[in-house]
Parts: structure tokens; C-alpha cells; sequence
């Protein structure tokens, strides 16, 4: 990012000697996605940006958890682990805390982050830890074969739900924005340009990045995100968000999002004369995450119209991982070096006879 709320862009993961291109990034594996898979477009898409971080590959690693976009680290070639279900942030959390020198992304879906590891995903965004996160989202369990998830709508019926499911399905950046995470945005599988920009925002932010990606299954959930593709709804359902600007959508940006001046909430109207000077201007570091939340809820879940698109939040804070280097540094300072056999027979022990 080039204004003056930036981090310096990875500055402590070293960078690559020679100049890359995608074909390095890919291996030599069979990928083995259903034929039509947005999971595709997305590894091409990633592939293709990967170089532009100038990061060696071997200082690059992506870890997933269980799931169709779980597969995604055997076709990086970089490092990387296919890890247990819904533990990926833990296990990345651990790894970008000991290894600052390392670039590390999380490869994870609906289901694998908002069930099993819904609490992980939270204390990792909360922690603020310098990993990235892309949350491929296609509101199905595809990989077991099209039970709903936590993002399935209300009444969806599936395999396991043939009369309708009766949750109430998470909102993944409302999720985000209320466990503090510092970067919040959202994108599409199928708008390789748009991608491509959030990830770049996205490496270049320190701290934990969530990216959500809608990602079509189509054996299972096809169309899921047709209105947010096709080109006749997509440009009055879509509110592309840039930094700065008045948040203006639809036919020739005739379309506007206001603030209600009793309510505070977020709201959608027609732009005219009379209102045009108070269209909300979309201000990504807002310190207060409240008008990121509203911005997060302004979609219907079941039609999708009005939803936002591009970063909704990005702001500063402490990184956990360096937070926890000058920890251990001062502690090193103040007491020397550990020793481990004292602390695990320290004065709380005993002996059992």
C-alpha cells in the first residue's frame, strides 16, 4: 500500500536473488480439482502474483487445513503441509511466531474454518499474528460430497438438511471485524484482477490478513455467486470498494451507500443532487471498526445484492510475533539463557513413590 498507514512490505522475510515467474511457483503435481473448480482460478491467479513479492521460495509456505482448498500446497511450489482439519492457523501460528524470516499463508474453506476450526481462526486474528489468511467460501462441504456449512443460507437444503437448514450461517467478515482483526476484504475466484489486488494489499500488511474468496463448487453449490458474476446483476449487486472514494455502485454509480443519521446504520439508496454530498466515503483505517462492520452486513445472504467487495478494514497494531521476540529478548537480557531441566523441576514438583 502506498499511503501512510503501510507496513514496510515483508521487510524481514529475504527476498529472491533472481527474478521469478509463475512457472516456479507451480509444481510438478497433477492437480485434481472437479473439472470447473473456481479453485483453479484461484491457484493461477496466486501462482501468477506469488513473484511479485520478490520472496524466496523457500521462505514462502502455505499450510492448510482438511478440504477441497486444502490441497492447495502440493501445486506451491514452496514450502508447505497439508495439516489436521480446522488447525491450520494454529499450526501457522506457530510457525510465522518462530520464524520471522518466512512468509506465511493459510489455505482454508468454509467448512475447515468456521466449524471445527472456527476457534483457532479467531485467536489467530485477535493475536494479530503476520500470517495471511484465504478463506475460500462456496457455502458447501464439497469435499465430503455437498453437506451443508457454516455459511450455507437458512433453509438450504442438502444432503444433510433435505428439509432445509435451520442455522443461521456466519458471516465470515463480520466474524473477522468482531474478534479485531486488523485486515478484513473480500473477493471473487472468478475477477483475477480484483484477486490479485486484495492479495497484494493483503502481503503487504503486517499482522493477520483475512481474505475471503467466493469460490464456486459446481457439483455441489454451482451458481452459488451467480448474481455477483453475471454481467446483467453483477454491476447493480457489487459495491467495489476503494480507499478514499465515495462508495457509489450500480448502473453508471448511480447507486450510493449512506449512514442513517438517527441510527447510524448503513443503508443503500438511489444517488441524487440532494444527497450526493453525503455518500459515504470508504475509509479503510478508520481506527473504530463499526462502519467496517456495517459494510460487512450490507448483503442479503440469500440474494447477495449490495455486497461489498475489496478491503474493508486495514489498520495498525501490534504484531504479535514481534511483540513476542522483544519478549523473550528481554527476558534473555534480564536472566541469560533458560535452562530448560531447572523449569521442568522447579520448586512445584514432586515425587510420587
Amino acid at each position: 500500500m502506498s499511503d501512510q498507514h503501510a507496513f514496510p512490505s515483508l521487510s524481514l522475510v529475504p527476498k529472491a536473488q533472481a527474478a521469478q515467474s509463475a512457472k516456479d511457483f507451480k509444481t510438478d503435481q497433477e492437480v485434481r480439482w472437479c473439472p470447473g473448480c473456481g479453485d483453479y482460478a484461484i491457484l493461477a491467479a496466486v501462482q501468477a502474483f506469488m513473484p511479485e513479492l520478490g520472496i524466496r521460495r523457500e521462505n514462502t509456505v502455505f499450510v492448510s487445513g482438511i478440504g477441497c482448498s486444502s490441497r492447495f500446497p502440493y501445486y506451491m511450489n514452496t514450502y508447505g503441509m497439508h495439516s489436521i482439519h480446522g488447525r491450520a492457523p494454529a499450526i501457522a501460528t506457530g510457525l510465522a511466531a518462530s520464524r520471522a524470516d518466512l512468509s506465511v499463508w493459510v489455505v482454508t474453506g468454509d467448512g475447515d474454518a468456521l466449524s471445527i476450526g472456527g476457534n483457532h481462526l479467531i485467536h489467530a486474528l485477535r493475536r494479530n499474528v503476520n500470517l495471511k489468511i484465504l478463506l475460500f467460501n462456496n457455502r458447501i462441504y464439497g469435499l465430503t460430497k455437498g453437506q451443508y456449512s457454516p455459511t450455507s443460507e437458512l433453509g438450504k437444503i442438502t444432503k444433510s438438511t433435505p428439509m432445509g437448514s435451520l442455522d443461521a450461517p456466519f458471516n465470515p467478515l463480520s466474524l473477522a471485524i468482531g474478534a479485531e482483526a486488523t485486515f478484513v476484504a473480500r473477493t471473487i475466484d472468478s475477477d483475477r484482477k480484483h484477486l490479485q489486488s486484495v492479495l497484494r494489499a493483503a502481503a503487504e500488511h503486517r499482522g493477520t490478513a483475512l481474505v475471503e474468496i467466493y469460490q464456486n463448487c459446481n457439483i455441489f453449490n454451482d451458481g452459488a455467486f451467480e448474481v455477483l458474476k453475471d454481467a446483467t446483476t453483477a454491476q447493480r449487486a457489487l459495491i467495489r470498494l476503494e480507499h478514499g472514494r465515495p462508495i457509489r455502485f450500480g448502473p453508471d454509480l448511480g447507486e450510493g451507500v449512506f449512514r442513517d443519521a438517527l441510527t447510524g446504520e448503513l443503508h443503500t439508496a438511489p444517488v441524487t443532487p440532494d444527497n450526493e454530498d453525503r455518500v459515504l466515503v470508504h475509509d479503510a483505517h478508520a481506527p473504530n471498526p463499526v462502519t467496517a462492520f456495517g459494510l460487512s452486513r450490507l448483503a442479503d445472504n440469500d440474494t447477495l445484492h449490495h455486497t461489498p467487495i475489496g478491503v474493508l478494514r486495514s489498520v495498525e497494531r501490534p504484531v504479535y510475533d514481534t511483540l513476542m521476540a522483544e519478549q523473550l529478548a528481554t527476558a534473555v537480557e534480564q536472566r541469560g539463557e533458560g535452562d530448560l531441566a531447572t523449569l521442568l523441576a522447579g520448586a512445584d514438583t514432586w515425587t510420587v513413590e
